[in-house]
Formats: C-alpha cells, sequence, structure tokens
C-alpha cells in the first residue's frame, strides 16, 4: 500500500478542485494473504487504485467505480481519477486483469466482487477522517470497461449495493454490430436499458476512425457511444468531444509497452489533457448534479454557460 498526494485550488469543474487529493494502491486478496495475521483488513478481490480527498480534508464523500479499458492498467486514469477526486469524491479504479479474451464475464463478476467488498473493506484502507458514502455510490467504466459498467448496472452481476449512477466513457460493445463480445449488452431496441438510475454516455469525435489501416477504429460505429445511448432511458445525457480520441483521456504520459501502444492503436487528438479535462469536469457536473443535488454545473454545461477545454459536437439530453 503506497500514496502520493497534491494540491490546488479552483472551483470551475473543468479544473482542479478545491480538495487537495492522494492516490493510494491497494494490494488485493490474493498478494495480500501472503503477509496477513489475524488483524489485517479484509483486502479487496482484485488491485485498486483509490484517488481521493487528503486526510486533513476530512468528511463523507460520495464514491465512483471506474473500469479500465480492454488491456490497460489502472493507473493510465490516474490523472483522470486526481481530477474528479479533487471536487470531493472517493474514486476507486480496480486492476481487473491483466490478459484477457474476448469474453468480458470474468470481468463483470470481478467488478461485482468489489462492489460486494466495499461495505465491509474500503474503510479499513482510507485515512480515518475519510468517509465513503456509499448510499451515493456512481459506476463508470471507459471502452470495454464501459460495457462492463452496463452490463452490471443491467444486473448481469450480483451486487449487495445499489449503484445510484451511470457513467460510460466512450463505452465499446465489440467489434462492430454483429460482432459484439460476450456477453453482448446493445440490444438495437431503443430505449430498452432498464437501469432505473440516471446514465451520462460519453463519446469521442475520432473514436470511429481509424489511426492507419492496419487496425480497426477503437469505437467502431454500431457498438459505440451512440447506440449505448440509443438504448436507454430517462434521465440521460450524451456529451461527444470533438476531435478527440477513443484514448486521450488517459495521463500525458502512459508508461511501458501497453502505454507506449495507446498512442499508436487510435487516432488521437492534438494532445490529452483538454479531452481529459473535458472529460472530467461532465463526470463531476454529472455526480454533483445526481448524487448531491446540486444542478449547476450540468445545466451550465448544457447551455453553454460553462466552458469546457474540448469543444463538445453533440449535447444531449432525454427528460
Amino acid at each position: 500500500m503506497s500514496s502520493s498526494s497534491t494540491r490546488s485550488l479552483a472551483t470551475n469543474v473543468f479544473d482542479t478542485g478545491n480538495y487537495s487529493t492522494s492516490l493510494l494502491r491497494v494490494e488485493s486478496a490474493t498478494v495480500a494473504s501472503c503477509n496477513s495475521t489475524s488483524s489485517t483488513p479484509l483486502p479487496p478481490p482484485k488491485p485498486l487504485l483509490i484517488g481521493m480527498p487528503s486526510d486533513d480534508a476530512g468528511g463523507e464523500f460520495p464514491v465512483l467505480i471506474l473500469l479500465h479499458g480492454y488491456l490497460l492498467l489502472n493507473s493510465f486514469y490516474s490523472q483522470l481519477i486526481l481530477h474528479v477526486a479533487s471536487h470531493g469524491f472517493i474514486v476507486i479504479a480496480p486492476q481487473l486483469y491483466n490478459v484477457a479474451g474476448p469474453d468480458a464475464t470474468a470481468e463483470i463478476t470481478s467488478a461485482a466482487a468489489i462492489t460486494n467488498w466495499l461495505s465491509e473493506g474500503l474503510g479499513h484502507f482510507l485515512p480515518p477522517h475519510v468517509r465513503p458514502n456509499l448510499s451515493k455510490l456512481a459506476l463508470a467504466g471507459h471502452s470495454r470497461g464501459g460495457k462492463a459498467a452496463f452490463a452490471l448496472a443491467l444486473k448481469k452481476g450480483a451486487t449487495t449495493l445499489k449503484y445510484s449512477a451511470l457513467i460510460g466513457v466512450d463505452p465499446v460493445d465489440g467489434m462492430d454490430k454483429g460482432k459484439q463480445t460476450p456477453p453482448p449488452v446493445l440490444t438495437y431496441i431503443p430505449h430498452s436499458f432498464d437501469l432505473g438510475m440516471p446514465v451520462m454516455v460519453i463519446g469521442s469525435g475520432l473514436g470511429e476512425i481509424k489511426k492507419n489501416p492496419l487496425f480497426p477504429p477503437c469505437a467502431p460505429k454500431g457498438v459505440n457511444h451512440k447506440d449505448f445511448f440509443n438504448e436507454c432511458q430517462t434521465p440521460a445525457c450524451h456529451f461527444v468531444v470533438k476531435d478527440y480520441g477513443h484514448l486521450d483521456m488517459l495521463d500525458d504520459d502512459t508508461k511501458g509497452i501497453r502505454g507506449k501502444a495507446t498512442y499508436c492503436l487510435c487516432k488521437n487528438g492534438k494532445s490529452r489533457e483538454p479531452m481529459r479535462r473535458s472529460i472530467g469536469g461532465i463526470i463531476v457536473a454529472f455526480m454533483k448534479a445526481y448524487l448531491d443535488g446540486d444542478i449547476t454545473d450540468l445545466m451550465a454545461i448544457r447551455k453553454g454557460q460553462e466552458t469546457a477545454p474540448a469543444e463538445f459536437e453533440t449535447v444531449e439530453f432525454l427528460e
């Protein structure tokens, strides 16, 4: 278990928030069992990266579970996690797997197990003055993690806690319509998702475009954000970030072979910071609206009164 911290001041949702933040790594049950004792807190089913307001901030904070994209590391989302945490949220990013095939069933099951662990386990790993409010629990996922998040919200995994909001960050359900990966989530029936919670779907303007002839687009037509939003019921909102790609919300510097691959596989924008701050800001605004009951920022963004670093080519709401 290790931590790092940073501090800055701002109030705009697209800027770093008013809370100082820290990142905490928590090992999974498999690793922790080697060093466990009778007094050791129950470790999580999978390794976690937790972003939170720092100990000296204190208080009770809503919780967001963030599921990573296909073959990505949770650490690649560190800057996005800290952005959201700085606005008064606890963000939990599990490492669901290191290697995986086309079937997402195992990661859906793992995400459910992590959700079920929160009530008993999470508080033991947080500083004493940082308290999770699990009655305000949101679920988010990027790319294939977005598919997993929708699947979990659709009760394809058994959870003991109730989610209060769902966020799909450029979700993808396979290679093409008719080529969904198991378990399929999209039904292609408009407004068929019976989720019972508010939903936000975020898309990338360049996600449907190939980086080069050797690789397919990272968010193909027929299985991407448009299709997910089309199946949502009210209340739901849809934002598409113009001129940015499927992986442009990741950290500025993603290291290692996997990290370098994130610059090569998908059509990208000019830099990652504008996309990341834009997505971080609308996530914060959405959660403030539906977890805290403060719609000010979400409505300001909808009306164009609060401007994101990147342009939204689509802003639509189902009400």
